[in-house]
């Protein structure tokens, strides 16, 4: 408990779209909320609109074939279904920590449960936003998908391995990027169908390659802030204990 209630949540966020667009718009959505609605349970229902994303899309495409040429897909409706609440989810996951600053119900429990949380979306979204794609000549093998799920793992860990290093959580670009796009794209395969990513948008290049490369250069892009951010932080460290000076990682 000592060890909890010493822990100082601390976030630095530089992200163009996450500064000036989904920031003041959580600001907004917050003020709907009333005060007595605790913020475990906004992150909660976030979460749980991930998990009935993912066990939707295992029905219509238990083996991810669904999107391949020559199978039965996935029924527009869901796509759409699947794109808003995969919206909702992300926009409970910006405002559950409005809520905790607004009550003044902060607690390090809290910021626990919410990258604990996070942690197993990182699976459940990976995997459901596969079904675009899926399996077959145009879409991804199971092997790759493997391989992307480690990479957003690490990435995650990595992101967390910092804070623990440095005192501050150095948010990615890549989230809200990626939450965003797979939300519009999501209610765009309702439109104009899978068949569309069956097709080259650059020259031999293929959606299919588009989402395997910016899950792997979100990988790249925590990887290198993490390893500026380390360094930069840890010469701050020698040099402060050098002067004997009480401050470390100050928050911002």
């Amino acid at each position: 408990h000592a060890g909890y209630s010493s822990v100082c949540y601390s976030a630095v966020d530089t992200n163009p779209l996450s500064l000036y667009i989904m920031h003041p718009f959580w600001n907004t959505i917050v003020k709907v909320f009333p005060t007595w609605l605790a913020p475990n349970l906004i992150t909660f229902s976030g979460f749980l609109l991930v998990v009935f994303n993912f066990l939707l899309m295992a029905y219509f495409d238990p083996d991810f074939y669904a999107s391949a040429p020559g199978y039965k897909h996935v029924p527009d409706w869901v796509w759409i279904v699947v794109g808003i609440l995969n919206f909702i989810a992300y926009t409970l996951d910006g405002v559950d920590g409005k809520q905790a600053r607004r009550t003044n119900s902060s607690t390090p429990l809290g910021e626990l449960f919410d990258h604990g949380l996070d942690s197993w979306s990182c699976v459940y979204f990976v995997v459901t936003v596969y079904s675009i794609f899926g399996r077959g000549p145009s879409g991804v093998s199971v092997f790759v998908l493997y391989l992307l799920l480690w990479v957003v793992l690490f990435s995650f860990i990595l992101s967390h391995w910092e804070k623990y290093n440095t005192g501050i959580l150095f948010l990615p670009w890549g989230y809200d990027i990626s939450q965003v796009t797979i939300s519009f794209v999501y209610i765009v395969t309702a439109i104009v169908g899978v068949e569309a990513w069956y097709e080259p948008f650059l020259f031999n290049f293929l959606y299919r390659d588009l989402f395997t490369a910016m899950i792997i250069g979100k990988k790249l892009h925590v990887e290198a802030y993490f390893n500026i951010t380390l360094l930069s932080n840890l010469s701050e460290f020698f040099s402060l204990k050098q002067n004997k000076s009480p401050r470390f990682f100050t928050n911002k």
